[in-house]
């Protein structure tokens, strides 16, 4: 990131030993600065069309690892076709067609007996090679969360394994996953990430003093370089009453249907939030679905933080009602978007 380019704030970013800060007197929410004139949206449109030139490699996020279950394949629907995720019987991971080849049985509610997924109709049983007209799809467990790989939907050169981004290593983490719906396509996800001076106005409830100390314009022609198109922003999460955690993090976008927040600097330094939407088909009004699953990769080098690791069973469900609340507004504003859109009534 150029520290010099759209600065908004003369701050050097939050300092300090201790990750707890007092707020002064707090703002009221209608006397905040106005972030409009700042959000301009030929800015967010230019970073969405950078983030759509970038290669995905076919890949799609299916769900979290932590899903998948021993006795019932991992099932889901992408771009309109039924897919299934299991483990063989050695522990690899297998992917394909949800759909039995035999009569069109749903294999998502087949059981599965030692690493073999036996359709509940009449018996097929498959072992995760190709067998009577059923065929495997690739697929990836980055550990935190589960692709597979559609070359037929995305229509890219394949890659043969998906663009993850740099995480905290796992031993040192805590990580939660989300998962919504909303009726929107996957780039009206992604602009909403990609327009960060909503935060503290649109979520009020959990951000405060935001202010977008960097963004890129709408001239660059490195669409590769996405680690210098970024949108670094100064904000304090909320935590109680005037008790906030400042921190400085950075939104960039590795992949058409991915957005990574990275803390720089603060409490959780390195911590991850990864927003991917995935294309499911529509909805029975013929309305567009997308999948929102948002990973949450949290570090700390706080002694306390292993403290919180040992309890990570607790704290996963209050990570993700944490982001389903944040998620039911901006499900909200993707939606919007997309209604706009489609009416061509967008502005711009």
């Amino acid at each position: 990131m150029n520290p010099d380019r759209s600065r908004a704030s003369g701050r050097s970013g939050p300092r300090g030993r201790f990750p707890l800060s007092l707020r002064g007197r707090p703002v009221r929410w209608e006397r905040q600065r106005p972030t409009w004139r700042e959000a301009r949206p030929a800015v967010i449109a230019a970073a969405l069309k950078r983030a759509q030139a970038r290669p995905s490699g076919n890949w799609y996020v299916v769900g979290a690892t932590g899903d998948l279950r021993a006795d019932r394949p991992l099932a889901r629907t992408v771009a309109g076709q039924e897919l299934v995720v299991w483990r063989d019987a050695e522990g690899r991971l297998v992917a394909g067609p949800g759909v039995c080849p035999h009569l069109g049985a749903p294999l998502r509610d087949s059981p599965v007996h030692c690493g073999t997924l036996v359709c509940h109709w009449h018996g097929l049983a498959l072992r995760g090679t190709p067998f009577a007209g059923w065929d495997p799809l690739p697929v990836h467990d980055d550990g935190v969360l589960i692709w597979v790989r559609l070359d037929d939907v995305g229509g890219e050169p394949p890659l043969d394994a998906p663009v993850v981004p740099v995480r905290p290593a796992p031993p040192d983490a805590l990580s939660a996953v989300y998962e919504g719906v909303g009726a929107c396509e996957p780039e009206d996800v992604v602009a909403n990430r990609l327009d960060p001076w909503h935060g503290a106005w649109f979520h009020p409830y959990s951000f405060v003093d935001l202010t977008v100390v960097d963004a890129p314009g709408t001239d660059r022609e490195d669409a590769d370089a996405e680690d210098e198109d970024g949108f670094a922003v100064d904000v304090s999460f909320k935590l109680a009453g005037r008790l906030v955690v400042p921190v400085r993090a950075v939104f960039t976008a590795p992949d058409p249907r991915t957005v990574v927040m990275r803390i720089m600097e603060g409490e959780g330094q390195g911590s991850v939030v990864e927003t991917h939407a995935t294309p499911l088909g529509p909805d029975d009004r013929g309305r567009p679905r997308t999948a929102v699953v948002e990973a949450i990769v949290a570090a700390s080098d706080r002694r306390g933080f292993a403290a919180a690791r040992a309890v990570a069973p607790a704290l996963r469900p209050l990570m993700r009602a944490a982001a389903a609340r944040l998620w039911r507004d901006d499900l909200a504003y993707a939606e919007r978007r997309w209604q706009l859109r489609s009416t061509g009534r967008f502005p711009g």
